[in-house]
């Protein structure tokens, strides 16, 4: 039930991609705007994480959560009778936010439940279906576009909506017991957030994840054009060459939980996943740039580089949420997830800039968010530095 609502804010952004054309000749808009649809969901996800978190810490998991689960079949459904294009862009920012409830309450019932190696192979788990979200929902909206319209699309999200707000009305139990509950007002959840972003290895991992998640969207928002137009692969290829990077990340995400973490420190699994990062990020610019490999060489970087995702992503969710007690892991998950959205937001059309789509920009992109991930984490979080977690503290008194 929780990888259905982790998986929920990822399917609202992507899943109608292949539509977009159609909604433009439906809605006689302009390509250009009906793109506006993709940005205000996003934003959307980042806002509705920090509406969610909060009222999570303050209400406990279960209000907030069926509220946002109402609220997004209610958008979903305008989305699906929306008769033009400024309807449809304002349906998809309420979409967006009321999706993320899903997303940012499923992390902080991790943190109420598990702690540990036991929260990170959970973590890592939830982390597996929201990253395999956007990559696989544009495949599966593109199949829906076979048997329907792109309103079938929206229609099936609709649908989605419904039947979890159903099964989380009759399955999810608390797990923020009141007595543990945040009782302050909007002026308290700002102080939390204010000590938590003050705590330097908080917002270290935060920003770790914030742009190892950059490298992961640039990948999707870039490789389809990259590979189809520069490299003129059929969509059949590509198709199967998104479904081996797909592997790469569900392979190394079910490794780092299942099998590294007995072994080895969530730091040294951290270092390892940004390590390989930025070597395949460096290999992805040499292959662009100097060395005309082609596929050869540009098809192993980027399955290195997503494969060290399914390492970055659940380790830095990991550290991050073990870190706050449960009353805060609320506002501490809406903090990690609004960071990841928006930085995906900002790097969706970087790999086109110029109006053209470029491998080389892509493997900049890719490699400046595996530098960034890294420079983060070194410099905030000091890996070499023996540090004690302390389970105890909340936000507020981080720092």
């Amino acid at each position: 039930m929780l990888g259905g609502l982790v998986a929920l804010g990822p399917l609202t952004t992507d899943l109608y991609l292949p539509g977009l054309p159609a909604i433009a000749d439906d809605l006689a808009a302009d390509p250009a705007a009906v793109q506006l649809t993709l940005t205000f969901s996003m934003f959307g996800v980042a806002a509705g994480q920090l509406l969610f978190g909060p009222l999570s810490d303050r209400f406990g998991r279960r209000p907030p959560l069926l509220a946002g689960l109402v609220l997004y079949t209610l958008a979903s459904t305008v989305c699906v009778i929306a008769p033009n294009l400024p309807l449809l862009i304002a349906a998809r920012f309420v979409q967006g936010a009321a999706g993320a409830a899903g997303l940012v309450i499923g992390r902080a019932v991790a943190r109420d439940r598990f702690q540990g190696v036991a929260m990170l192979r959970f973590l890592a788990s939830i982390t597996l279906i929201s990253g395999l979200a956007p990559i696989l929902a544009p495949i599966v909206g593109a199949q829906l576009l076979r048997v329907t319209s792109w309103r079938g699309t929206f229609g099936a999200l609709t649908a989605l909506g419904l039947l979890l707000a159903l099964v989380a009305f009759g399955a999810l139990r608390e797990t923020l017991p009141a007595q543990a509950r945040h009782g302050g007002g909007f002026g308290s959840t700002l102080r939390t957030m204010g000590g938590l972003l003050r705590d330097l290895p908080f917002l270290g991992l935060m920003l770790t994840g914030t742009f190892g998640f950059g490298a992961l969207f640039g990948y999707i928002s870039g490789s389809s054009t990259v590979l189809q137009h520069v490299y003129h692969v059929s969509p059949q290829t590509y198709s199967l060459l998104f479904g081996l990077n797909s592997v790469a990340i569900v392979g190394m995400t079910q490794i780092n939980g299942r099998v590294l973490a007995r072994r080895f420190t969530a730091g040294a699994l951290m270092l390892a996943g940004l390590g390989l990062a930025v070597v395949a990020g460096v290999a992805l610019v040499l292959v662009t740039t100097v060395w005309d490999f082609g596929l050869i060489g540009v098809c192993p970087a980027l399955f290195v580089m997503m494969g060290s995702m399914g390492m970055i992503l659940p380790n830095s969710a990991a550290q991050a949420l073990g870190l706050v007690e449960p009353q805060a892991a609320g506002t501490a998950s809406a903090l990690l997830g609004t960071g990841n959205f928006l930085c995906g937001a900002l790097v969706a059309p970087l790999s086109s800039l110029g109006g053209r789509p470029s491998a080389v920009l892509l493997a900049v992109v890719v490699l400046s968010s595996a530098v960034l991930a890294s420079a983060a984490y070194v410099a905030l979080c000091r890996p070499w530095q023996a540090r004690a977690e302390v389970p105890g503290r909340t936000g507020s008194q981080a720092g």
